[in-house]
């Protein structure tokens, strides 16, 4: 039988294997810290999942992701690819009007999306996402879910789609190119029409343009009134001419120097102030949003069993905390927080204090597919 080491006393190995059988801490951690390593095979059969991940048997073709730019660890991609075979090929939108259009024109070929919590309910509606078989990727736990982020994923009691993780829309300042100090989304438009003429991006989404824009015009971020609507396209018609570029991949203007002020989501945000200090990420003082992403498999997607074997390999914990350290945005999975390092927790972008989060809105169903506001967004762009 084997012995945990003198110097580690039986009740801490006890406590770290249950740390181990929560999730709260890795295989590698856990066989460090005891010096069980060269007992793993004796204990992979007590301690299910200790052994190292068998490839998934059975799968083959290619993997069809969709998701958004920035957003993803190819490590990860890579280690799934490696332990099952299958190739991951990823498409990137910078919408999810975009999303939707391609879905609803049909023969996408994907088998895994990263909608928006206010897309969900649209996309089971329009059937075009399948209620999920929790039993087919059990490293998922939603009791390991903040509660705050389970409903948009939940419709009638059936699970259509799973958090990935959350974040904000703010938008970032290179303070080496600029003196100027915007704290809202007033200071962010009128900045764009005057000293950052030329030098301030907004995403190609009309989502959060024109309800950026509605906040600084003291409106809902979700508005669909017509009058406020009015208001809204005078102000980014206005504005079209002063920017640098309607764009919702953001990062290269900003990280060559072309824009100094940009639109900008979490994820962008946290890897752009990691290796540009002077990349200062603000939330409108004047409100915007916050929003989480999530997992969904394509109805009637052309490799469901590789979309559901990716679902249990990303949502493992271990392998989760690697894909949040990648990209930068905040975990929904209590699991995955013990497994993060402080840098993470405590950095103001990525968990930001609870009185810049309380002035935020989530975004409304309704204004994915309102006309409004995909018309105003078109007279925008070609404007």
């Amino acid at each position: 039988m084997t012995k945990t080491p003198d110097y580690f006393p039986a009740r801490n190995f006890i406590d770290e294997l249950r740390r181990y059988q929560k999730g709260s801490v890795t295989r590698r951690h856990f066989l460090g810290v005891t010096g069980l390593g060269l007992a793993t095979a004796v204990l992979g059969g007590a301690v299910p999942g200790l052994r190292p991940r068998k490839a998934y048997a059975g799968l083959t073709g290619t993997l069809n992701v969709t998701t958004w730019p920035n957003y993803f660890s190819q490590e990860n991609y890579d280690n799934f690819t490696k332990q099952t075979g299958v190739p991951i090929n990823i498409n990137v939108f910078g919408s999810n009007e975009e999303m939707l259009a391609k879905l609803q024109a049909g023969s996408t070929g994907w088998d895994v999306l990263v909608p928006t919590n206010y897309t969900i309910s649209t996309y089971k509606s329009l059937d075009l996402i399948e209620p999920l078989d929790l039993k087919l990727f059990p490293n998922y736990d939603p009791a390991q879910q903040d509660p705050r982020f389970l409903g948009p994923g939940t419709i009638d009691g059936v699970t259509y789609a799973v958090p990935k993780d959350w974040g904000t829309t703010g938008f970032i300042v290179n303070t080496k190119s600029t003196t100027e100090n915007p704290a809202s989304w007033k200071d962010f438009f009128a900045l764009a029409q005057g000293p950052l003429s030329g030098k301030a991006t907004v995403h190609d989404y009309q989502l959060t343009t024109i309800g950026s824009a509605a906040k600084s015009l003291g409106y809902s971020f979700n508005t669909v009134d017509p009058k406020e609507l009015a208001e809204i396209e005078k102000l980014l018609v206005a504005t079209k001419p002063h920017l640098f570029a309607v764009t919702s991949d953001y990062q290269p203007a900003m990280r060559n120097g072309d824009a100094a002020m940009a639109m900008c989501w979490t994820n962008d945000a946290a890897q752009l102030n990691r290796d540009l200090p002077e990349m200062s990420y603000r939330l409108g003082k004047d409100g915007g949003e916050i929003w989480v992403d999530h997992y969904a498999v394509i109805k009637g997607a052309p490799n469901r069993d590789a979309a559901y074997a990716f679902l249990d390999f990303i949502l493992t914990p271990s392998i989760n905390a690697k894909e949040i350290e990648a990209h930068g945005t905040p975990t929904t999975d209590a699991r995955v927080l013990k497994l993060l390092p402080e840098s993470i927790l405590k950095n103001p972008i990525l968990y930001p204090a609870a009185g810049q989060l309380s002035v935020l809105e989530y975004g409304a169903a309704e204004t994915l597919t309102n006309p409004d506001r995909a018309e105003l967004m078109a007279r925008f762009k070609s404007a």
